[in-house]
């Protein structure tokens, strides 16, 4: 099983320290600081990088990891121009082992053309970068609304006990948004009032669990690519 560890970055950004098999890699090192002082604490030295998309936030630290531990870097074939150093380029007929799992690379356009998704079956994880949050997705930069209904047609159908893993701490804005265009929902309601309590206590919402999401983020729940568009241009000016 891979061992997950959160690491905060920037202002509500999270990286990820992965650890399994005598292995380690770094997902989405948006910021290097804070990742190398966990892996230094902890004696850990990173064989990969793993990038879900090629926005700073999520590769501004690829560098200086990689020249530290000399660590490959692993990204999407289709932003490998927007992403400086890649080692290892994915898509969906990619075959990439870390910890003597076999990850499954999922393409979720929709935030950016390139995205990708990390799953890894055996240990029911979901690294979803920017593209499914926590009762929310991402915003459509260089997709559109058609990409992401279908990209999140893809992950929704994963098993309900994956844990999601996403790239920012937006669960309690997200769930501030569901609450106030389903109110009758009695799962986002109770999910708010428990994040409220959650987040004051300075504590993560992730990971989630696909089952959660499945029962509170209306994003996933939305019936067609128009449903979602109309949805996620209500978040956008809320």
């Amino acid at each position: 099983m891979i061992k997950v560890t959160l690491v905060p970055v920037l202002k509500d950004n999270y990286s990820y320290i992965l650890e399994g098999n005598g292995q380690c890699a770094v997902l989405d090192p948006g910021e290097a600081d804070p990742v190398i002082r966990i892996l230094d604490e902890h004696g850990l030295k990173p064989d990969y990088i793993l990038n879900t998309h090629h926005h700073a936030d999520h590769v501004a630290g690829n560098q200086k990891v990689k020249d530290k531990y000399k660590s490959k870097i692993v990204g999407p074939a289709a932003e490998e121009e927007r992403i400086v150093g890649i080692d290892i380029p994915l898509d969906e007929s990619s075959s990439f082992t870390f910890a003597g799992e076999t990850a499954q690379i999922i393409e979720t356009p929709g935030h950016t053309s390139g995205h990708i998704c990390f799953y890894f079956a055996d240990s029911g994880l979901l690294f979803a970068g920017d593209t499914l949050f926590s009762m929310g997705c991402g915003r459509l930069f260089d997709g559109t609304a058609e990409d992401m209904f279908g990209s999140l047609q893809k992950l929704k159908v994963l098993p309900a006990e994956t844990k999601l893993y996403c790239g920012h701490e937006y669960t309690l804005a997200n769930a501030e948004f569901c609450y106030h265009a389903a109110p009758d929902n009695e799962d986002i309601k109770t999910k708010l009032e428990h994040l409220r309590k959650l987040r004051a206590n300075g504590k993560p919402s992730i990971p989630s669990t696909l089952a959660e999401e499945l029962k509170t983020n209306l994003f996933l729940t939305a019936k067609s690519a128009q449903d979602f568009a109309t949805l996620r241009a209500q978040k956008d000016n809320f």
